[in-house]
């Protein structure tokens, strides 16, 4: 009988530490690849938000001028020469809960800039979405080894 209630009482131990460590702030900070996986992006803290940089992209010359790839797509023309590796992403990215930042974040697809939230739904899973209006769209990137 004192064996049961000892396994029993490690069981609940358990489940107690896994709900403790999930409760935890997960870290964003590190290199993240994109879902379509064409792009790498590195978060750090920013004051008490987050940033995100370009630091990598499966095809970083454009294939027209065989020079390193630029932001050609933002209406700015001063902008549109800047590279993309470097390029910020998100900005204004502050806390908006546990594991979550709201701010803006460049779609350099096509050079505007949208409402964002990004959250961590794992260790090594950051969602990141952007939305127009009431209009939301998202995608899974994953941390990079």
């Amino acid at each position: 009988m004192v064996c049961r209630a000892a396994v029993i009482g490690m069981v609940f131990a358990g489940l107690f530490a896994a709900g403790a460590a999930y409760g935890q702030a997960l870290e964003p900070s590190g290199v993240w690849l994109t879902q379509a996986g064409d792009a790498k992006v590195r978060v750090s803290k920013c004051g008490e938000g987050i940033c995100g940089v370009i630091v990598w992209l499966r095809e970083p010359v454009d294939s027209t001028t065989g020079k390193p790839a630029t932001d050609s797509k933002n209406p700015n023309p001063s902008l549109a020469k800047r590279p993309m590796i470097g390029l910020p992403l998100f900005s204004d990215m502050e806390p908006s809960g546990a594991n979550r930042w709201a701010g803006q974040i460049y779609n350099a697809d096509d050079g505007n800039m949208y409402a964002s939230h990004v959250s961590m739904t794992g260790p090594d899973s950051l969602n990141v979405e952007g939305c127009v209006g009431a209009l939301c769209g998202g995608e899974t990137w994953t941390r990079a080894r």
